[in-house]
């Protein structure tokens, strides 16, 4: 009979949805509160899931001429005032550093809320030509926003994102990149979390601070609350003419470039615990699951050695995925049975 003690910790989804999926987030070991309020600690399983993710998320944005860069956390309080919609729009939520060592700093500088600022700084260094266009850089990092209220993935004072900052000639050229990257969210979402989504513009009351126009997919949640899983934003010349990027044309006439930003962050996280997890935990897709096959061997003292052969031989059968051989002696295999089926494990082999 099938050992139930160990998820018996799991409060039913239906009866406490909210007590439900932090009790999954902390038994799977996906993520822990941290000792600095509002901050997570992201363990080796759950850092293992958003690898998987940013792989696949990547390996899209790669395909499409995107290439990675980094930019610094910190960020000069005058580059956030240059556009007055970004920085009446993320003031409430910036984190600020004062001090270096001993001193104090002739500038604030914000711990990054977002990476606009300082990347079109960069952008009005190194384009000066049409031949510099299109820019297409992403890059992967964390963020900080003093949020009031926290949920492990959900929301959290800072967090892992991806945000891809691009420059285009015209207009045109700047919302086909919008809406292209829209589609790479929506079909990534769908497709490879298998989490259904809503794409479409936001209204003006919800567009990002400095932008022309914000595209959003949202996903709708068990407990009937719509969840932004990624956003994509037509930032028109806002950010270009604050910056003063301009570029000499082929015309031989100086232009500022159109500009777009976009990303997701490792709240896709939650999304895909509240989507498909039960009350057993989670339950995750084979594309992104750490472990996408579990070997457990049924050991009784006899013949063990000749069943773990066959294990093993079963391993290197299915090296094309990710497979692990729980074959620790120390464990029951009932309680494996359940240890698995709370990490989400798509697929499980036992051989005795």
């Amino acid at each position: 009979m099938k050992d139930e003690s160990f998820v018996k910790e799991i409060p039913a989804k239906q009866a406490n949805f909210s007590e439900w999926y932090t009790a999954v987030v902390l038994k799977a070991e996906l993520a822990d509160y941290a000792p600095v309020r509002g901050c997570m600690v992201i363990r080796p399983y759950g850092f293992a899931l958003w690898e998987n993710m940013q792989a696949r998320l990547d390996a899209r944005f790669k395909a499409t001429g995107h290439m990675n860069a980094y930019f610094p956390t910190l960020i000069p309080e005058s580059f956030l005032k240059k556009e007055a919609e970004h920085v009446k729009g993320f003031s409430p939520q910036v984190a600020w550093v004062t001090k270096g060592g001993d001193s104090d700093l002739t500038e604030p500088l914000a711990l990054r809320p977002t990476s606009e600022a300082i990347i079109n700084y960069m952008y009005a260094r190194w384009v000066k030509s049409y031949r510099d266009l299109p820019v297409l850089i992403n890059q992967w990092c964390n963020i900080f926003r003093w949020e009031k209220t926290t949920r492990l993935f959900l929301r959290t004072l800072e967090f892992l994102w991806q945000e891809g900052h691009t420059l285009h000639r015209t207009q045109e050229e700047a919302q086909a990149e919008t809406l292209r990257i829209l589609d790479i969210y929506v079909d990534f979402v769908e497709n490879d979390l298998a989490v259904p989504v809503i794409a479409g513009k936001k209204p003006e009351s919800e567009k990002f601070p400095g932008a022309l126009a914000t595209y959003s997919i949202e996903a709708l949640m068990p407990d009937g609350q719509a969840l932004q899983a990624g956003t994509s934003h037509n930032l028109g010349q806002n950010f270009t003419r604050a910056f003063d990027i301009r570029y000499l044309d082929e015309d031989n006439t100086e232009k500022y470039p159109w500009g777009t930003s976009w990303g997701v962050s490792s709240r896709l996280i939650g999304a895909l615990i509240m989507t498909h997890g039960d009350d057993q935990g989670l339950f995750l897709p084979p594309r992104v699951a750490p472990i996408q096959v579990v070997i457990v061997p049924i050991l009784y003292g006899k013949d063990d050695e000749i069943v773990l052969t066959r294990c093993r031989q079963v391993q290197e059968m299915l090296n094309a995925f990710r497979v692990k051989l729980d074959d620790r002696p120390q464990y029951t295999a009932g309680w494996k049975f359940n240890e698995y089926e709370l990490r989400g494990v798509p697929l499980r082999i036992e051989i005795g």
